[in-house]
């Protein structure tokens, strides 16, 4: 069994990004996780709340950029099948990846245009002399 490195999710965190970070890591909901927190802070004592999760903020690292990269791609990527699930629509998840095929059409056909191009020979011409 793999264990997934625990980091605070500060581009989807509100405060540190305690809460998101160990929704990421659990696979949870981070709305879910954010709700046992306020349980938390409000049957324990507002001071061993606030205290854990201090300690939290400081110890954990932020997560690296590109894991977070990833964590935005399967957020635009992500279906809902429940109400309360974070995701998007069918409708919405269609969209999404029919402007990002979109996107990469452009894209292809912009690098097709230069490729027969004069410019392009030219270029190629210089750089093999």
């Amino acid at each position: 069994m793999s264990t997934k490195p625990l980091y605070r999710d500060t581009e989807n965190g509100k405060l540190g990004g305690v809460c998101a970070g160990i929704a990421v890591t659990l696979g949870a909901e981070v709305w879910l996780v954010r709700l046992i927190f306020v349980s938390l802070f409000f049957f324990t004592g507002f001071f061993l709340a606030i205290l854990i999760y201090i300690i939290a903020c400081l110890l954990l690292d932020k997560m690296p950029i590109k894991k977070q990269q990833q964590q935005s791609i399967y957020a635009n990527h992500s279906m809902k099948t429940k109400p309360w699930q974070q995701g998007h629509s069918a409708e919405k998840l269609l969209e999404n990846i029919t402007a990002e095929l979109d996107d990469i059409d452009n894209g292809l056909q912009k690098m097709e245009n230069y490729v027969i191009s004069f410019s392009y020979k030219m270029d190629r011409e210089f750089k093999q002399q």
